[in-house]
């Protein structure tokens, strides 16, 4: 099963140092049966776009508890075996848990399919989604504004032999 983990590029930095994600257990996405019923498509690249895509939100997460990370938000795809990877069956029930699986144990790099990272001209809409998302969460529709402009930037595809220059 491929999972998208969220990480930084600290968080990355680290990974390529251990050699794993890690230590578990890990908060990954994937295509999980909430998730499927949630965006209604059969289409299993559409629902592993909606899983990376919910990875990058978690990313941003991690980035607004993180001040000193480069505002550019990371995720890894993993390929675990399907019983490493397991859902809440009441995640399916809270819009913000859909997809999101636990991995319990950490997940070497090698296992790593490819890394997906903001291009730099993301930058200056990741921070201002990072610092917005606390009031987005109260319910601010400004902020929330300024989280989704983070959304609309395209995360980039990067092979995982690339990561000595992604952090570097």
């Amino acid at each position: 099963m491929r999972v998208y983990v969220p990480l930084t590029l600290p968080g990355l930095a680290e990974a390529h140092k251990t050699g794993e994600l890690g230590p578990g257990p890990l908060t990954a996405y994937a295509v999980t049966p909430g998730l499927r019923e949630w965006y209604v498509s059969d289409d299993i690249e559409e629902l592993e776009y909606a899983a990376l895509n919910r990875a990058a939100a978690a990313s941003l997460r991690l980035l607004a508890g993180d001040p000193e990370a480069v505002r550019r938000r990371v995720v890894v795809a993993v390929d675990v075996r399907d019983q490493d990877a397991v859902a809440d069956p009441d995640g399916a029930l809270v819009v913000s848990a859909l997809g999101e699986v636990r991995v319990a144990t950490a997940v070497p790099l090698s296992k790593a399919a490819a890394v997906h990272v903001d291009a730099d001209d993301a930058i200056g809409d990741v921070a201002a989604a990072a610092d917005a998302l606390g009031a987005a969460d109260q319910g601010d529709d400004d902020a929330q504004f300024t989280v989704d402009g983070a959304e609309d930037h395209e995360l980039l595809w990067y092979g995982v032999q690339e990561i000595p220059n992604l952090i570097g």
